[in-house]
C-alpha cells in the first residue's frame, strides 16, 4: 500500500518548477525569487548548508535566523525534528552553543541565555516543507 502512495506522490513531488515564484524587473526580464534568497544567504551560513546537503542522508535544517546575541551577530540553525540540537554559529562559522533541541529539549547548556538576551533580526534561510 504504501508504494502505491509513493508511486502516486512522485509526480507532484518531481513538479518541483511549477511552484516557482518569477517577477520583473524594470527590463522586464524575470527573476527568480529563490535564486534572490539564496544570493543574500551569508556565505558562512550558505558553506554549512552545502556542506550538510552532501551528507547521506541529508540533514538540513528547517530554518536558518539571523539573530544579535551578546553583541554580535550569530545564526541559529532549527533542525528538523526533537532530537537534534538546534546549533548557534557565528559569523566564522564557528559554533557556540546550542541553546534548545536534544532529547531533553533543552540544548547543550552552553548558552542557557540565548532565549532572554539573544533578538531576532531576519530569516535568512528557509527549506522546503513537507
Amino acid at each position: 500500500m504504501k508504494y502505491l502512495l509513493l508511486l502516486l506522490a512522485f509526480p507532484m513531488i518531481s513538479a518541483t518548477e511549477c511552484g516557482k515564484k518569477k517577477s520583473k524587473v524594470a527590463t522586464g526580464q524575470p527573476i527568480d525569487q529563490e535564486r534572490v534568497l539564496t544570493d543574500s544567504v551569508p556565505a558562512c551560513v550558505r558553506k554549512i548548508l552545502d556542506s550538510a546537503a552532501k551528507d547521506i542522508p541529508p540533514v538540513l535544517p528547517q530554518q536558518v535566523d539571523e539573530y544579535e546575541y551578546n553583541g554580535k551577530k550569530v545564526y541559529l540553525f532549527t533542525m528538523p525534528c526533537c532530537d537534534f540540537f538546534n546549533p548557534v554559529y557565528d559569523e566564522q562559522c564557528k559554533q557556540l552553543c546550542a541553546p534548545s533541541g536534544g532529547f531533553s529539549g533543552k540544548g547543550d547548556g552552553k548558552c542557557p541565555d540565548f532565549g532572554e538576551k539573544a533578538r531576532k533580526l531576519r530569516v535568512v534561510w528557509k527549506g522546503e516543507a513537507h
